[in-house]
């Protein structure tokens, strides 16, 4: 596995991306995100919080560089900054491959031994039968 940007503000960075991918509420307002910006208001409807506390869930996305906010000073929209999801998701991609490529040598130790049994089954059938003929 090939150690891709690690360095401090590398590893900072993916720490603030997972803790504020931890929870569930912030992801909905990602998942809501992806389909364009939203206000605060409009990003707190399917919540049974306070706008207060849907504003602290956003600053803990924006710290982490997962969202901005908009120009528009009267409305304040937040939109998804993908770019962060994507440092993220790459970092994932090495885990991938690499349990990919385990589970490849599994799959072929596990047929190796599928192999071995059969002809075990094979050799013990035909001295099951050597015997039953020799009597």
């Amino acid at each position: 596995m090939e150690l891709v940007g690690y360095g401090e503000t590398y590893l900072n960075g993916l720490d603030a991306t997972f803790a504020a991918l931890a929870d569930p509420t912030r992801r909905a307002i990602l998942a809501r995100l992806a389909s364009g910006e939203a206000s605060v208001t409009e990003l707190a409807e399917p919540f049974a919080m306070t706008q207060p506390a849907i504003s602290k869930h956003l600053k803990v996305l924006e710290r982490a560089g997962l969202i901005s906010r908009g120009a528009d000073a009267q409305r304040r929209p937040r939109k998804l900054e993908p770019q962060r999801l994507a440092e993220a998701t790459r970092w994932l991609e090495n885990y991938r491959q690499f349990w990919e490529a385990s589970f490849g040598s599994l799959d072929v130790l596990l047929d190796e031994m599928k192999t071995m049994k059969a002809r075990e089954n094979d050799t013990h059938a035909r001295a099951d039968q050597d015997k039953g003929e020799d009597r």
